[in-house]
């Protein structure tokens, strides 16, 4: 039964991550990408992983703790591990240099042109960004992995708001390498392969994590997943989500994920 939800956990983990395929086929194949669906779905996984992390996560992370130290000590360990957490996934954006990092908003329009820049320059920020976004799918595969492996139905809802997240990553990566060598099947390449370190960083994390797991290790990892997901949303999700349509769509997708996740926690109590 153990082997069944690690089996479960490592593919919703694959799921998620190989969805910057899905982004590339967008990029390549749809005749008009529709910005204000992007923008709302953007702002929907922000909601479902912001409500997830505040009234789930952290919850679980707290009586996981408290089963180990008192109450009080509970409290303040799972506080100290959100803002880890997020001090973690920080620092990986802060490693990453602006113009290569996926994650700074850049105008889809200028990206998409050609003209806007040279082969070499537009190359380099395909490769880049393949390289950040491997790095900062680590942290997130290990999110997705430790949650689909606590609970499979919060494990879906969270793979399936990283796979969303994940879309406009994949067009990050393959339209600057498409137009930099005019090969479709490269820049997919490339996209793909930055989405495998997601389940990469799950096996790791598990393999480092499992001969020394126990309530106080998992309290600890789990509210700093918590962190890493604020922090994606917020930094990540949200602005990307206001530049590609307009404001309140962003914003109602936002309420739409808290809604949906809400009502499907209600619905497994």
């Amino acid at each position: 039964m153990e082997n069944y939800h690690v089996l479960m956990a490592f593919g919703l983990t694959l799921f998620a991550g190989l969805s910057t395929g899905i982004g590339s086929a967008l990029a390549f194949f749809a005749r008009r990408t529709n910005p204000k669906f992007l923008s709302a779905s953007l702002g929907f996984s922000a909601g479902v992983m912001i409500y997830v992390s505040f009234v789930e996560i952290i919850v679980k992370a707290r009586e996981a703790l408290a089963k180990s130290v008192s109450l009080k000590s509970a409290h303040l360990l799972t506080v100290l591990a959100f803002f880890a957490g997020i001090a973690l996934i920080a620092l990986i954006d802060k490693m990453v240099p602006s113009y290569e990092n996926p994650h700074e908003i850049r105008d889809i329009k200028k990206m998409k042109d050609p003209s806007q820049i040279d082969n070499n320059k537009l190359m380099r920020m395909g490769l880049f960004s393949a390289l950040a976004i491997a790095i900062h799918n680590f942290p997130e595969g290990l999110a997705t992995f430790t949650a689909a492996l606590t609970d499979p139905n919060l494990g879906i809802a969270i793979a399936v708001a990283i796979a969303i997240h994940n879309i406009p990553e994949g067009i990050a990566v393959s339209v600057p390498i498409f137009y930099a060598t005019g090969n479709k099947t490269k820049a997919f390449f490339y996209s793909f392969l930055s989405g495998l370190s997601e389940p990469v960083g799950a096996l790791i994390g598990y393999l480092i994590l499992r001969p020394i797991m126990s309530d106080m290790v998992f309290g600890f990892v789990f509210a700093s997943v918590a962190g890493i997901m604020v922090y994606i949303s917020l930094d990540e999700l949200l602005p990307t989500a206001e530049e590609y349509g307009e404001h309140h769509i962003s914003i109602w997708g936002l309420i739409c994920g808290m809604a949906v996740m809400a009502l499907s926690l209600l619905l497994f109590l």
